[in-house]
């Protein structure tokens, strides 16, 4: 072997260190970069629109679910609510039976239809979106560490809904885990029941429901 083989052969093995090297610390950026689903803002506090967040974990599907009766002219409407939660806050969940600091929960609501297709009973969901909210856990920016925002479009930044709105209130006098409504995530609602993380204001609405029966 000549010296200025073994002279290339050492460039060749430096060359090929220096590239594992760089591409160990190149992963942990690029895996950063994937994970785009905690809560961001703009300048005026209005909320980012999470992106792709149908490939999120799904939680659950409601139809015609409101705190208040429907109103006049809206009898024969339907809506189908679906919710969906990113996938860190998930896994956070199944593990300790509540949510973390950063939870994005998404609920879109989209129209029935019962006729279409070869479709003769029932309802399925219109491919539009007619409205989008979002329930937040943001502790270093909210002082319920909760709040929400309605999003005119999936593509356009969230308003927040005032703290003095119904829905505050609401959830939380009646939601099962950490003011949200875990008690109509069927998959989520054992796992907080195992964890013993349902909250006293919850408790009660089930023994009184129980004991009217």
């Amino acid at each position: 072997m000549t010296a200025n083989f073994r002279t290339a052969l050492a460039a060749f093995f430096l060359l090929v260190a220096g590239v594992a090297i760089a591409a160990a610390f190149h992963t942990p950026s690029a895996a950063m970069a994937a994970t785009t689903t905690a809560p961001a803002y703009d300048k005026d506090g209005k909320m980012l629109p999470p992106t792709k967040y149908r490939e999120w974990v799904y939680l659950t599907t409601g139809i015609d679910m409101s705190y208040f009766p429907k109103p006049a002219g809206m009898e024969d409407h339907s809506t189908f609510d679906n919710v969906f939660v990113n996938p860190e806050s998930y896994r956070s969940f199944l593990a300790t039976g509540t949510w973390p600091d950063k939870t994005v929960i998404v609920l879109e609501a989209r129209a029935a239809q019962s006729k279409g297709s070869i479709n003769q009973h029932g309802h399925f969901q219109a491919g539009g979106i007619m409205d989008m909210e979002v329930h937040v856990k943001d502790e270093a920016h909210f002082p319920g560490k909760w709040a929400f925002f309605s999003f005119d479009s999936a593509g356009g930044n969230g308003t927040l809904i005032p703290q003095a709105a119904n829905c505050y209130s609401c959830h939380t006098a009646h939601a099962a885990v950490d003011t949200t409504f875990v008690q109509f995530y069927p998959t989520l609602l054992p796992i907080a029941q195992k964890k013993g993380t349902l909250s006293e204001a919850f408790v009660k609405d089930e023994a009184a429901a129980s004991a009217a029966k």
